[in-house]
């Protein structure tokens, strides 16, 4: 056993699982009041780095478990089942680790020689603990779906492109937005998801009632019914709105005006998850006597659906426009929606820059938040990831101390976040950041002292992920025009 030349007997692999589980117990029953709070932070990271590197042994085990033909001679049939009965897996996670081992294990040939991992540098990244197991299955899922005739060299590119920003820090829910923006490129015809596979696919399946009286829903949603949904859910599925169990919460019925004195107190009531929450916004939305069209405001602009999109994909009538609440629509799509209709629509120039602001009528103070949500498209805060839709407008510089509310003082912030901003020694502060940035125009968040020593102000790079990697892509493309001439 073994890949790199080291050679294991079953005594020495008993001493080092023995060492493994005595390192837990120890860990497990030490006392961490001592640490400092720098000091615990530093044990999490480099403890899951470790819990990384153990996992990055599943594809070597299940391979030479797949190799001995295991799974047959313990009755089990195939890999899953085995997985599950021998390690206690459910399916899905028995699942994901026989495609992970798939993809970045060596597999051994007839002539006893390991062949290399379909996807060795996601292999290399994941032995060294420097991405998760849902990085890994992220890009396994991306790589999967690119066209079978891209050629190797473009595949192999991307394979790095995807490790190296998950090396960097990019979050594995972020991930996704990578692959969209790599499909738009290596497909920009759309030959693997178009818009006729995304209607084939569309549906939703409503079921018999249950002995209960309850009845389930399932199916999928095309990015244009999304689109219409969020904005809607946004501001009747939140918290304290729409709740049967409480008479003075606030819904459609009422007024589409809310009293935020009234809604803060119901949310505070308000003990739903997000999914009840939703159920009872589509009863409001069903109510007799509900006009959709007059459903008020929801954080300063009326509810309704938000498109910002590239001005370089508008010419191009190619590529994905964005909603507030960050659901990406083909940009032929979105501007079928926007003809006719009164969507809010913000087209930026190739920097991100919002060129033109539009909507049904004159603009007014949600034109300012149309162009946070062009800007920031979602909450501010280093890693957060909730949409414009859930945001609030900040002042950078506090209204009280004479901050103006203008574009250049304004940035979006969830309300959780919005909390934390103070100038207390626990406090975040924010800041505009100066030409002299490379997030020049950006808003820049200084963690307190307590965290970041250096006062160095961190932007949110979760809601411009496709940015960046389009900016790579077109770099490494350029190079390689450069190299080929």
């Amino acid at each position: 056993m073994g890949s790199k030349g080291v050679t294991l007997d079953s005594s020495g692999l008993t001493d080092l699982v023995t060492a493994v589980h005595h390192l837990c117990d120890t860990i497990g029953h030490g006392d961490l009041a001592p640490f400092s709070d720098g000091e615990v932070v530093e044990f999490m990271q480099q403890l899951e780095t470790c819990k990384r590197q153990l996992a990055a042994l599943d594809p070597k085990l299940i391979l030479e478990a797949s190799e001995r033909c295991l799974p047959e001679t313990s009755g089990a049939g195939k890999l899953i089942p085995f997985l599950r009965q021998t390690l206690g897996l459910s399916a899905a996670d028995a699942s994901v680790r026989v495609k992970l081992a798939r993809e970045c294990g060596e597999f051994r040939g007839l002539n006893g020689q390991l062949t290399p991992a379909a996807l060795p540098v996601l292999a290399e990244a994941a032995a060294a603990g420097e991405v998760s197991r849902d990085h890994a299955r992220n890009i396994v899922k991306i790589m999967t779906h690119l066209p079978s005739d891209l050629p190797a060299e473009e595949r192999a590119r991307t394979e790095e492109l995807l490790v190296e920003k998950s090396c960097e820090g990019l979050l594995p829910d972020d991930l996704p937005k990578i692959g969209r923006e790599i499909m738009a490129r290596v497909d920009p015809d759309g030959t693997v998801f178009n818009t006729a596979d995304r209607q084939r696919k569309r549906g939703i399946k409503v079921g018999r009632p249950g002995i209960d009286g309850m009845t389930w829903i399932e199916g999928y949603l095309t990015p244009e019914l999304r689109a219409l949904l969020d904005p809607f859910l946004a501001k009747y599925a939140r918290p304290g709105m729409c709740n049967p169990e409480d008479a003075e919460s606030p819904s459609t019925a009422s007024n589409a005006v809310i009293d935020s004195t009234l809604l803060d107190a119901a949310a505070r009531r308000d003990r739903r998850d997000a999914a009840q929450r939703t159920h009872d916004a589509f009863i409001a939305m069903l109510q007799p006597g509900v006009d959709m069209s007059k459903l008020g405001k929801h954080r300063g602009m009326a509810v309704q659906t938000v498109f910002v999109m590239n001005l370089t994909d508008v010419e191009r009538g190619t590529g994905m426009a964005t909603t507030a609440s960050g659901v990406q629509v083909p940009i032929d799509s979105a501007l079928k929606m926007a003809t006719g209709t009164r969507p809010v629509l913000a087209v930026l120039d190739e920097h991100g820059v919002p060129v033109y602001l539009a909507r049904g009528k004159r603009l007014a103070s949600g034109g300012q938040r149309l162009g946070l949500i062009a800007r920031d498209r979602g909450c501010t805060h280093p890693g957060c990831d909730m949409p414009a839709s859930m945001c609030a407008a900040h002042h950078v510089i506090d209204w009280a101390k004479g901050g103006p509310t203008d574009l250049n003082n304004l940035a979006l912030v969830c309300d959780h976040h919005h909390a934390m901003v103070n100038d207390s020694e626990t406090g975040w502060k924010t800041v505009m950041l100066g030409k002299d940035s490379p997030h020049a125009g950006r808003v820049g968040w200084i963690a307190p002292k307590s965290i970041d020593p250096t006062q160095t102000p961190r932007v949110n790079e979760s809601h411009h992920v496709g940015e960046r990697v389009a900016s790579d892509l077109e770099a490494r493309s350029r190079e390689q025009v450069s190299r080929a001439a």
